[in-house]
C-alpha cells in the first residue's frame, strides 16, 4: 500500500500526455540524477534512450521524444517556458548536442540514439523505456529501465514504487476505507483527505498547492477560449474552444485577466443550452492546450485534463454557490482521493486499461467532488463517482495519428457533461439503495480493462485510429 497525496494526482507539467510526456520526461530526469549519484557527469560520452510499446507507437504523436531529450537535458516540466518545449529539442537535434543534466555537453543524434521498439514490449507495463549511458571509450556506464505508469507516476525496475511518506492517520485503499473513516470521525471526504495531507505539510502549503493548481488550470481554460488556428501533429485540427466563447459570451464584454473573464461569464444570460455549451467549451479549450504542448494540469491525466478543470468552471460560474478559495480548495482534496482509489484498485493508464483509465475516472473524480461540492452526503459523493465511471465502462483508446485529439478533446467534454449528470443522480437519490458500489465498479474497470484488446489501449492500431484515412508522417 502507497500513501498517495492530492499533489501525486495532480501534477503541472506540459501536454499532451501524461503518460507519453510527462512520465518520460521525469524517468529521464530521473535517470540523469541517478547517473549523477554513481559517477560525474562529465565521463559521459553519449546516451541511448530505447522506447517499447505504446511509448513506441504513439511516441511522436505525443511528443515522447520530445520530453526525452528536455528531461536528459535537466528542465523541469512544471517551470519551463512553453515556447522552450518545441524549441529546444529542435536546436538540439539541429546542433545534435545535448546538455546533459543542464551541465555536461554530450554528443546527441535523436535520430541515431532515441529507438522506437515498434514491436516489442517490455513485460511489466506498456509504457516502458530503457536508458543507457555510454562512456567516452564506449563502455557501458550505466543501464535503467523505467516505466510511466500513467498521470505521471513513474517507476524504476527494482524499485518498490513507494514514496517514502510516513502513512497518514486515516489509510486509504479503497472507497470502503474512505466511507468508514468518514463516518468514524464524522467528516465529509474533503476534511479526512486534508487531515491525511497535514501529516506531510502544513496547512498553509496545502491551500497554496492547491490553489496554484487551481489557477494553473484557469490560465489553462483562458488561453484555450482565447487562442484561435490549428493544432500542431498533422492532423489539421482547428481549435474551436475560443469560437465557441465569443458565440456565448458575445462582443460586447470586456475583461483584462481570467478572474474577469469569470466574473463576466457569471454575470452573462445564459439558458440550459447555453450552460452545456460552456461546460463542453471550458473542457474543449484546456485539451486544445494540451494539445497543443501548453501547461496543463494532470487530473488525473492529461488527455483527460479537461473534465475537472470544466466541472469546477461550471461549480464557479453556474451554481449559486459562488464558490471561494476554501470551496476550490476543498473541491480538489474530494477529486483527489477518489483518483487514488482508481490508480491503486485498477490504473490511471490509457495504455494499460484504455480511456476508461482516463476519461473515465477524472469523470468520477470530478463527480464526487461536485456532489460533495453541492451539499451532498458521503454516501452520495461515492455514488456519484460510481455512476459517473459505470458509463464510461469499456471505453477505448484510439488517438488518430497518435495524437491527443481525435476523439480526446471532445470526449473531455462529454466526460464533464457526464460527471455533472451523476452529481445531480446522486443528490436525488438514497445511495444505501444502490446496486453497486464504487469499488465494485473499480474492480470491474480493471477486469474489462484486462480483457480489453490490446490495440485498444494506446496504441493507434485499432478503433477510429485505423479507420480514419490519414497522413501524419511522424506517426
Amino acid at each position: 500500500m502507497e500513501a498517495i497525496s492530492v499533489f501525486d494526482m495532480f501534477k503541472i507539467g506540459v501536454g499532451p500526455s501524461s503518460s507519453h510526456t510527462l512520465g518520460p520526461w521525469r524517468a529521464a530526469l530521473a535517470f540523469v540524477e541517478e547517473l549523477r549519484n554513481q559517477q560525474p557527469l562529465d565521463w559521459v560520452s553519449r546516451v541511448e534512450a530505447h522506447l517499447y510499446g505504446s511509448l513506441a507507437l504513439t511516441g511522436h504523436g505525443h511528443g515522447t521524444d520530445l520530453a526525452i531529450v528536455l528531461g536528459l537535458s535537466g528542465t523541469n516540466p512544471e517551470t519551463i517556458p512553453v515556447n522552450e518545449v518545441t524549441a529546444m529539442p529542435e536546436r538540439i537535434k539541429r546542433e545534435q548536442r545535448l546538455r546533459l543534466g543542464g551541465e555536461q555537453d554530450i554528443y546527441f543524434d535523436p535520430d541515431h540514439d532515441m529507438l522506437f521498439h515498434y514491436s516489442k514490449s517490455l513485460l511489466f507495463h506498456a509504457n516502458g523505456m530503457i536508458f543507457r549511458a555510454i562512456g567516452m571509450g564506449e563502455e557501458l556506464l550505466l543501464e535503467s529501465t523505467y516505466y510511466s505508469t500513467g498521470g505521471g507516476f513513474i517507476l524504476r525496475e527494482g524499485d518498490d514504487g513507494q514514496s517514502g511518506r510516513s502513512m497518514p492517520p486515516h489509510p486509504i485503499v479503497t472507497a470502503d476505507d474512505l466511507r468508514r473513516h468518514c463516518l468514524a470521525e464524522n467528516a465529509a471526504i474533503w476534511e479526512l483527505v486534508l487531515a491525511n495531507e497535514l501529516s506531510w505539510r502544513s496547512g498553509a502549503a496545502v491551500k497554496e498547492g492547491l490553489l496554484r493548481i487551481w489557477d494553473v488550470m484557469l490560465h489553462c481554460a483562458w488561453r484555450g477560449c482565447h487562442t484561435t488556428g490549428e493544432l500542431p501533429g498533422g492532423l489539421h485540427v482547428t481549435r474551436r474552444a475560443a469560437g465557441i466563447m465569443r458565440g456565448l459570451l458575445g462582443e460586447g464584454n470586456t475583461y483584462e485577466d481570467p478572474a474577469a473573464w469569470v466574473e463576466s461569464i457569471r454575470r452573462s444570460k445564459h439558458s440550459f443550452s447555453d450552460i452545456v455549451k460552456w461546460i463542453g467549451c471550458f473542457a474543449m479549450a484546456v485539451n486544445e492546450e494540451n494539445a497543443s504542448f501548453g501547461r496543463v494540469v494532470t487530473s488525473p491525466t492529461n488527455g483527460a485534463a479537461g473534465v475537472i478543470p470544466a466541472v469546477l468552471l461550471y461549480y464557479v460560474c453556474f451554481t449559486d454557490k459562488k464558490p471561494d478559495d476554501e470551496q476550490i480548495v476543498r473541491f480538489l482534496l474530494t477529486a483527489g482521493v477518489i483518483g487514488s482509489i482508481f490508480k491503486q484498485g485498477a490504473t490511471i493508464s490509457a495504455a494499460m486499461g484504455g480511456c476508461q483509465a482516463e476519461i473515465g475516472v477524472s469523470s468520477a473524480m470530478a463527480a464526487a467532488a461536485l456532489t460533495e461540492a453541492l451539499g451532498g452526503s458521503v454516501g452520495q459523493a461515492l455514488m456519484a463517482a460510481e455512476i459517473a465511471m459505470e458509463h464510461h465502462l469499456g471505453l477505448t483508446c484510439d488517438p488518430v495519428g497518435g495524437l491527443v485529439q481525435v476523439p480526446c478533446i471532445e470526449r473531455n467534454s462529454m466526460g464533464a457533461v457526464k460527471a455533472i449528470t451523476a452529481a445531480n443522480i446522486a443528490i436525488d437519490s438514497d445511495p444505501t439503495k444502490a446496486k453497486v458500489t464504487l469499488d465494485e465498479v473499480v474492480r470491474t474497470m480493471w477486469a474489462t480493462a484486462q480483457d480489453m484488446n490490446t490495440k485498444y489501449k494506446e496504441t493507434s492500431l485499432g478503433g477510429l485510429a485505423s479507420t480514419i484515412s490519414i497522413n501524419v508522417p511522424e506517426c
